[in-house]
């Protein structure tokens, strides 16, 4: 796999270790996703299920990250059984079968794990407000201001049609804040993804039903991981 497209190493989780579960367990979670052994394992949350709460419910956790995403990594290890990816790098999975109609089920579960494992890592207890140094800067250069760059996220993540996911990425050196529709991923259309926010009705309706826009600020003011998404501009750079 192509370390440019990250995401974080062990040693930079250690430095990290603010979660609730510590940075043992968020180090085995994202070492894991890096070497691409996301693909036939369920990677363990960074934090404790009712940790992001009030934001995010311990019941929605429960669901999503115990139904959905193990679903996803369950479903992929079935469709690969036997096959030239089984033993391949989630992330080369994911590009191998993107836009093959024939493995359409294959690029799906694999996103879907990739993107949710990257999701998970997206948010932590007592997160949000902005980031600082570099990126900070980059921001601050590319969107005038962190307000400009709110609303252009939560314009993405708000108006995304449907399933789908809201990210600030990295493409060419330059910040761009992007949405992709079901299991879609920028990393196919070679950008590096910095953050993400999951807008599947899944990831929000026991806790906001209908008010899609309510549970993505709280997650921009409350639970972003601005240090994970630091230190994924800094390999990107």
């Amino acid at each position: 796999m192509n370390r440019s497209h990250l995401v974080l190493s062990r040693r930079d989780l250690l430095k990290l270790g603010t979660v609730t579960v510590g940075a043992a367990a968020l180090g085995k979670a994202a070492a894991a996703f890096a070497e691409g052994t996301a693909s036939i394992t369920l990677p363990p949350l960074p934090y404790a299920e009712g940790a992001l709460a009030p934001v995010i419910s311990a019941n929605t956790i429960g669901f999503h990250y115990g139904k959905h995403h193990k679903g996803y990594v369950d479903n992929l290890n079935k469709l690969i059984a036997g096959t030239d990816l089984e033993k391949a790098p989630l992330e080369q999975i994911m590009k191998t079968t993107a836009g093959v109609a024939d493995k359409q089920g294959i690029f799906n579960n694999a996103a879907q794990t990739w993107n949710h494992t990257f999701y998970w890592n997206s948010m932590k207890p007592n997160g949000g407000g902005k980031p600082s140094s570099d990126l900070a800067q980059k921001i601050d250069s590319t969107f005038t201001n962190f307000d400009n760059f709110k609303k252009e996220l939560v314009t993405a993540a708000t108006g995304q049609f449907g399933s789908g996911w809201a990210w600030l990425v990295s493409e060419g050196g330059a910040l761009k804040v992007v949405k992709t529709p079901n299991a879609e991923n920028p990393l196919t259309k070679g950008q590096t993804p910095l953050l993400t926010i999951d807008v599947w009705e899944h990831a929000y309706y026991l806790d906001y039903q209908n008010k899609r826009a309510d549970y993505v600020n709280a997650v921009i003011d409350k639970l972003l991981n601005w240090d994970f998404a630091t230190a994924n501009f800094k390999k990107a750079a």
